[in-house]
């Protein structure tokens, strides 16, 4: 099943998109996907984000694999749905998209084994991890201030339920820009999947029902600028489309890099 929450006129909806391509609500009211604005399709209680989990990934950006998975928090205000803006920092010198497959958990999970844990996915949602790259010198610092920006978290527009993903590691990603193909790859090449994710997290915190874990993007990052659109696609789960503008021009402009000063 692949849901969604969105505003269709003037009221806050939630539904169910058929194979007819319509969303019906609650009411059985059909809504066409184009015709609605997408809210976020839910509300993570947390946003639990790995970085270098794809190898071609690590070598595209010269660093050494981890020996262990390297996760940071995403926050909650990051986070904006399919069809909204994302704002582009004044100052920033290189900011990317990666598309990453999103797990959703389903329920409750403290000290689960890798064996069991696929029973704790509820279900899967597209996501788009934006960087500013100038502030990322290494994976020992968790890149708050790289990827924690109001807006640096598009998610959406469909939760898809777990029985409907035969194969979550077997799942085609591509990133777009302006139309552009600029990424591609697949979920078969993660290093890390979702049940030792859940292993490892759940060993020391209480993963909860609604609780988001990004997977790493794989190789193909590329800069984007103001005016252009990104579109995140993974097989089964739909497109996320955001434009980027720039930020507003009362913004004092960022110090590009780590360290820099005038």
């Amino acid at each position: 099943m692949k849901t969604a929450n969105f505003i269709a006129g003037g009221r806050r909806l939630k539904g169910e998109l058929r194979a007819d391509g319509l969303l019906y609500d609650a009411a059985g009211e059909a809504h066409h996907p184009d015709q609605v604005q997408f809210l976020l399709p839910l509300k993570p209680g947390k946003v639990i984000a790995l970085a270098l989990n794809y190898a071609d990934h690590v070598a595209e950006l010269g660093f050494k694999a981890p020996e262990e998975p390297v996760m940071f928090l995403k926050p909650n205000t990051s986070l904006l749905p399919h069809g909204g803006t994302v704002i582009y920092p004044r100052g920033a010198k290189f900011m990317h998209y990666e598309v990453e497959l999103g797990i959703v958990i389903g329920r409750d999970a403290r000290r689960v084994k890798a064996r069991d844990a696929q029973d704790y996915v509820g279900g899967y949602t597209i996501a788009n991890d934006l960087v500013v790259r100038d502030y990322v010198s290494n994976y020992y610092r968790p890149p708050m201030r790289a990827k924690g920006w109001d807006t640096f978290g598009p998610m959406g527009p469909y939760l898809v339920s777990a029985d409907e993903i035969t194969d979550p590691y077997n799942l085609g990603l591509r990133a777009y820009v302006n139309g552009e193909l600029r990424q591609e790859g697949s979920t078969k090449d993660m290093i890390l999947k979702a049940p030792e994710l859940i292993e490892f997290m759940s060993r020391f915190m209480t993963l909860e029902a609604g609780d988001v874990i990004l997977t790493g993007t794989p190789k193909g990052v590329s800069h984007v600028h103001p005016g252009d659109v990104m579109r995140m696609e993974i097989d089964g789960l739909g497109a996320l489309e955001n434009p980027v503008a720039l930020e507003d021009e009362s913004a004092e402009p960022l110090i590009a890099q780590e360290g820099e000063r005038k």
